[in-house]
């Protein structure tokens, strides 16, 4: 808990981003009887009778720093998946830091191993050198600022009826761009400090030893 924490007390540094990324799923539903069109004053009206039309996951990256985040659609979150997640971070949204730390949850597809089972292994070792790594503790994912990014947009975009990945990724595309273009950073106020006294249960008990 205290690593992360310090994590985000760093100043901002663009050739050191620190970016947090999680991942979450959206149950597809289709609409076979349709929808009628909202006429004046009045909402947009949906069959209440829907199809169920498998799941799809997202990728969350957000730089709390500065605003940014991307939300990638895909159809499954194995270990190959969260390893063109991290290429996908490397050569395509921050090609030119020297070094992307990187805040993500203890999971057993979350480590630099995933990259060995995707890449051959010289891409893999140059794709592993451009990470920092920090977990999150077990029960402790609240630590991870891309939660609340997945938080907001289960809120602001997901809270309909979605049929199929096409139309989920045209969705949360336009969400993302409309985020980033607000410029929403996220002020972390939980410190080291903090958590020594609102979480001291955590922590362990000293046991004073007797004087001689």
């Amino acid at each position: 808990m205290e690593d992360v924490l310090t994590v985000y007390q760093q100043p901002y540094d663009p050739k050191r981003p620190v970016v947090c990324a999680d991942e979450s799923n959206k149950e597809l539903h289709k609409t076979p009887r349709g929808t009628l069109p909202a006429g004046i004053g009045q909402v947009e009206k949906q069959d209440y009778e829907y199809e169920r039309n498998s799941t799809a996951n997202m990728f969350m990256t957000v730089e709390p720093l500065i605003g940014k985040r991307r939300v990638r659609v895909t159809d499954r979150r194995t270990k190959q998946d969260f390893a063109e997640l991290l290429r996908g971070l490397s050569d395509e949204d921050y090609p030119e830091a020297d070094l992307i730390i990187l805040v993500t949850d203890n999971l057993n597809t979350h480590s630099p191993a995933c990259l060995y089972e995707r890449f051959e292994p010289m891409e893999a070792r140059r794709l592993a050198e451009r990470f920092e790594w920090h977990y999150t503790p077990e029960h402790g994912s609240w630590l991870n600022m891309a939660e609340i990014e997945l938080s907001v947009l289960s809120r602001q975009c997901l809270a309909q009826r979605i049929p199929d990945k096409d139309t989920l990724s045209t969705e949360v595309s336009a969400w993302e761009l409309s985020r980033n273009n607000l410029n929403v950073k996220i002020d972390w106020q939980f410190r080291t400090k903090d958590a020594r006294i609102k979480l001291k249960r955590l922590y362990p008990v000293l046991i004073q030893q007797p004087s001689s």
